[in-house]
C-alpha cells in the first residue's frame, strides 16, 4: 500500500464531448482537454496510412479493444492506489489485470506517497485534463501516467505522451504552487512487456515549450470560432521562451 498524503486539494470538472472535442467544465469556465488540443494539431498521416493498411473495420476493432483494455487496466491501478477493492472477471478484465499487476510490481515500487489519483488538472483560461497519479516518485514530485500498448513503443512514437505530461506539470505548478520535477510514463503490453519513460530538468522544459507551441496552434485554428483562449497564448509562449515563466 502506498502512503497517502493530502498535500494538495484537487477539484473535479465535468467532462463532456462537444463537436468532436472533450471539454472540462469547472463551473466558471469550459476548457478543451489536453488530448483534444494535441489531437487537433497532430499530423494525421500515420493514422490514415495505418487505417488504409488494415482496413476501416479492423482499425475500429483494434481501437475499441485497446480502449476497453486500457480503461480496465486503469481501474485496477486506481483501486490499488486508493485501496478500494475491485474485480473484473470479463475477458477484458482477465487480460488487463496482469498488465496492471506488472505496473504495480515494477513501476509503482519507487512511489513513496501519492497526492491524488485520477486527478483533474487545469490551467485557467487555457486547458484541462486528467492525470492518473500525482505523487512522490524516487523522492521527486511527479506526474505519472499509465498507458496500455499493443506493442513496445519507441520514443519518437510517443511525443504526445511527453507533451501531455508537460502540460499537466505546468497546470499543477500554476494552480497549486508546486514544483513538479518529473513526468513518468508507465507502459505495459498484453504480453506483459513493461516500459518506463521519465522526463525531467531541461527535457521536461523542452516538452513544455513544445506543448505551448501546439496550444498556440490550436487556438489559432479556433480563431474564427467561439472557442477562443481566455489567455493570449502567443504572449504566454514568448514569456516562457524568455524564462519569465517558471519551468
Amino acid at each position: 500500500m502506498i502512503k497517502y498524503n493530502q498535500k494538495y486539494k484537487y477539484v473535479s470538472g465535468q467532462q463532456y464531448e462537444h463537436h468532436g472535442s472533450r471539454i472540462y467544465d469547472f463551473g466558471n469556465e469550459k476548457l478543451p482537454s489536453v488530448t483534444t488540443i494535441l489531437g487537433k494539431t497532430k499530423d494525421q498521416k500515420f493514422l490514415r496510412d495505418w487505417q488504409a493498411k488494415v482496413g476501416k473495420d479492423e482499425a475500429e476493432r483494434i481501437k475499441t479493444t485497446s480502449a476497453r483494455r486500457g480503461t480496465s487496466m486503469h481501474k485496477f491501478l486506481e483501486n490499488y492506489v486508493t485501496g478500494v477493492g475491485y474485480e473484473d472477471l470479463s475477458p477484458v478484465g482477465n487480460e488487463s489485470r496482469p498488465m496492471a499487476q506488472k505496473i504495480i510490481d515494477i513501476g509503482l515500487t519507487p512511489v513513496e506517497e501519492w497526492y491524488g489519483s485520477e486527478v483533474h488538472l487545469y490551467y485557467p483560461g487555457l486547458y484541462a485534463g486528467s492525470t492518473d497519479l500525482v505523487g512522490l516518485h524516487d523522492s521527486k514530485e511527479s506526474i505519472i501516467d499509465f498507458k496500455q500498448s499493443n506493442r513496445p513503443k519507441r520514443i519518437e512514437w510517443i511525443e504526445d505522451y511527453f507533451m501531455q505530461i508537460a502540460a499537466y506539470a505546468m497546470a499543477h505548478d500554476h494552480v497549486h504552487g508546486s514544483n513538479i520535477q518529473q513526468g513518468v510514463i508507465m507502459i505495459c503490453t498484453p504480453d506483459l512487456y513493461y516500459q518506463e519513460f521519465k522526463v525531467e530538468g531541461l527535457q521536461l522544459r523542452s516538452w513544455k515549450h513544445k506543448f505551448l507551441k501546439r496550444l498556440d496552434q490550436y487556438f489559432e485554428l479556433k480563431n474564427d470560432s467561439k472557442e477562443k483562449a481566455q489567455v493570449n497564448t502567443t504572449d504566454l509562449l514568448k514569456e516562457f521562451e524568455k524564462g519569465k515563466i517558471e519551468s
